[in-house]
This record gives C-alpha cells, sequence and structure tokens, in this order.
C-alpha cells in the first residue's frame, strides 16, 4: 500500500484577521474576517433643526450642534411661520397687512442669525423662514438642500392634545427623506 500525500491547502495570498466566537467549552463556533464588521463611517454634510424658539427646539440645537461639529457638517435652522386658518363662520378673513408681515420675517431672521451667532464660529450656520404647514417646509426644505440628519425636537404632547393637534415631529418622521433624531425635552441628555 502506498502513502498518498494530501494536497497542501492553499493560503490566501494576504493574511487577514479573523474573530473567533467559541462556546463555553472552548470550541469554535463561527468566524468572520474583521473587515466585514468594520463600523460604517458617516459623512454628514447638512443638518437641519427646525426652530420654533421654544425651550424644546433649544435642547434640539444642542444635541445638533455636537452632531456638526464631529461630522464637519452644516447647520441649517428653519422656523416655519404657519397660516392662520380662520373658520368659515366668520364670513370673513382679517387679512394683515403686506408690510406687517415682512416685518415678522425679518424679526424672526434676526433672531434666527443671532441663534446661529451663539453657536459660535466652528459651525457654519444658515438660517431660512418659510410659510406653510411646518411638517410639510420641513420636508420640502430638506429635500431641497439633501440634508443628511434632521434633528427635530418633540413637544411630548399626548391624548387629547395629540390628537387635536397632530405631531409635527411624527409627520416629519413619516416624511423625511434622511435619518431623523426626535429629542424629547424629559429624556435623558447624554451630551
Amino acid at each position: 500500500m502506498k502513502a498518498v500525500k494530501a494536497p497542501a491547502k492553499r493560503r490566501p495570498s494576504r493574511a487577514t484577521a479573523r474573530i473567533v466566537v467559541t462556546d463555553p467549552a472552548g470550541h469554535r463556533v463561527a468566524s468572520a474576517p474583521v473587515v466585514d464588521l468594520a463600523p460604517v463611517r458617516f459623512k454628514m454634510r447638512k443638518i437641519l433643526v427646525p426652530v420654533d424658539f421654544s425651550n424644546p427646539s433649544q435642547i434640539a440645537i444642542r444635541y445638533a450642534r455636537p452632531f456638526a461639529e464631529q461630522f464637519g457638517a452644516a447647520l441649517t435652522l428653519l422656523h416655519v411661520i404657519e397660516p392662520v386658518v380662520y373658520p368659515v363662520e366668520f364670513g370673513y378673513m382679517p387679512i394683515e397687512p403686506q408690510e406687517a408681515e415682512e416685518q415678522r420675517i425679518a424679526e424672526i431672521q434676526r433672531r434666527l442669525k443671532q441663534l446661529g451667532n451663539e453657536l459660535g464660529a466652528t459651525v457654519p450656520v444658515q438660517a431660512f423662514v418659510r410659510v406653510g404647514r411646518a411638517w410639510k417646509e420641513v420636508v420640502d426644505t430638506a429635500k431641497a438642500q439633501e440634508t443628511d440628519l434632521i434633528v427635530v425636537a418633540t413637544h411630548g404632547y399626548t391624548g387629547l392634545q395629540h390628537a387635536l393637534l397632530g405631531s409635527v415631529a411624527e409627520k416629519i418622521v413619516r416624511h423625511a427623506p434622511c435619518p431623523v433624531l426626535v429629542v424629547r425635552p424629559e429624556e435623558h441628555d447624554f451630551l
């Protein structure tokens, strides 16, 4: 009987590191190349933060700023003026003079600029004022600006308040073209 030599196993030309998972007895259960387990690298260029000047929206800005600094992204502050809807029973609608609306928009732009200045020179900031339904304007602005992340605050309405007012944050999450970080004012602050 002649001994046959088994062919040598081919080794990859380049050694790759592997992670090996074993059971309590020390038996190999699974393994995977390390390159397959490498973390995904995020690239964020633009972060949108809807601002209504409330405390919850200030908290959302506090969350968005470190993201912008860490990823070298620009912050976009957006304030939406919702049009006033009058019931049909009124029979007429009071018309706000164009001059008063322009003054209101100018005042909001001034406040947004001041807010941007408070963020410091470490983060590029741009600000917009839009007129329309809040959630729709946020989603449309995110699409137009090719936003990578929306950081939105929620006021935490529940029950009847939620049913009557709806949730702007909820609608943004449902229709947004990008990931949305929803910040609740009473949650744990990891900053």
